[in-house]
């Protein structure tokens, strides 16, 4: 009977269409869910939670109450479940599959296809695992689980299974394929990751190992100016290479620090400085005190910071007491963006004629200047109280400080 003109829009709609309309919220929830594992996925490192979270939303996806992680033990030749829902105790992490072509898991792991079988039961190109059979497992869907690269071996299979009658169809394997497919990429972030962290650690090692030698050689170095400075016959040639040893010495501390610090390329500036005042201290006749606020720095302020403290110290263990001995401090805390150092005694004092700006051209007031250029720090000479000199050192940190 022809369809009156203006009349096509009202005609029945076909089983086909109806079967589709019916369908396509179930397609966007598997979409959805899709989208909902590749952000978690992006945002962990847990490869075991990441593994999980897959089976729970496959089987969510497939409205399925079984889903797995089979991964490949390659001491064992055999597929262990590594995660997974709807399966009884003892069976993740314990219970494995066999690899060979029989087994549905198997010829996926080998072949890459996927295998779809509606009806295991009947099923004459595999045998049904025990597992499945224990749990009344009627279809399932299998899909290798690959790492990106040449010459990796695969990661395992991802598998769905269902105990109730029904098909599973070719779009619901590429839902699971598309599953297999954000494993990988996570699975071989984490093998990126861990081999990220091996070199890392390695590069580690050999910094440190670096800096013990350094502190060694220099070790080496301070021992031959002071057997020098025994030998030399002259007062001032013996104080020049004491103070040569000395100085050499500081870096050696640095380098100690160094190779022996949790954090690579910076040392606790607490730690050092107390063993530097120590050392310092075994030198001359003052006490030499010594109090530090906890703070990492870095190896290039750590050096001519403690070169600094040495020079200041051992100036004032010259010129504070002349008549005897007495107290050097030194102290240092964060002030602001800052580090700042006091180092004060309660000496004679002062010169009259002194005056920061033009000093003396003594060796150790060059080398003063000269390492608060490196550091691009600031110094201010004041007299103490109620007596004695008191130097403050400003030392800008870096971000990195902390």
């Amino acid at each position: 009977m022809p369809i009156p003109p203006g009349k096509e829009s009202v005609a029945a709609p076909s089983r086909a269409t109806e079967v589709t309309r019916q369908e396509l919220p179930y397609r966007l929830r598997q979409q959805s869910l899709l989208g909902e594992f590749g952000r978690s996925a992006m945002q962990t490192r847990d490869i075991g939670q990441i593994l999980q979270r897959a089976t729970e939303l496959c089987a969510e996806g497939l409205e399925t109450p079984f889903a797995k992680v089979l991964e490949y033990m390659p001491e064992d030749k055999r597929l262990l479940v590594r995660a997974g829902v709807g399966w009884g105790p003892g069976t993740i992490g314990e219970v494995s599959l066999g690899i060979d072509m029989e087994s549905p898991a198997g010829y996926a792991f080998h072949t890459g296809q996927m295998v779809l079988s509606n009806h295991l039961q009947e099923e004459t190109r595999f045998r049904t695992p025990k597992l499945l059979s224990d749990h009344g497992i009627k279809r399932a869907i299998n899909v290798l689980i690959a790492r990106g690269g040449e010459g990796h071996l695969p990661f395992g299979v991802l598998e769905a299974d269902s105990p109730d009658p029904g098909q599973f169809d070719r779009a619901d394997a590429d839902f699971l394929a598309g599953f297999a497919g954000l494993l990988g990429i996570a699975i071989e972030r984490q093998h990126a990751d861990a081999d990220l962290k091996e070199a890392l650690d390695h590069q580690a090692m050999l910094t440190r190992e670096m800096s013990h030698r350094v502190k060694n050689s220099l070790a080496s170095v301070v021992g031959l100016l002071r057997v020098q400075g025994r030998n030399a016959e002259s007062e001032d040639v013996r104080n020049a290479l004491k103070d040569a040893a000395s100085r050499i010495t500081t870096i050696a501390q640095v380098h100690d620090h160094l190779w022996r610090s949790t954090r690579i390329g910076f040392v606790d500036i607490a730690d050092f400085a107390g063993e530097l005042c120590r050392k310092l201290q075994e030198t001359m006749a003052h006490k030499v005190s010594c109090a530090f606020d906890p703070l990492m720095i870095s190896a290039d302020k750590a050096i001519p910071l403690g070169l600094l403290i040495n020079e200041i110290v051992t100036n004032s263990a010259k010129h504070a007491y002349p008549d005897g001995s007495g107290d050097i401090r030194v102290s240092g805390a964060r002030h602001g963006t800052d580090l700042r150092v006091e180092i004060s005694d309660q000496g004679v004092g002062l010169p009259k004629e002194f005056d920061i700006d033009q000093p003396r051209a003594s060796l150790g007031f060059k080398v003063i200047k000269s390492l608060l250029a490196q550091l691009e720090g600031r110094i201010a000479v004041t007299s103490n109280s109620p007596k004695g000199v008191m130097v403050q050192l400003d030392v800008p940190l870096d971000d990195k400080t902390g």
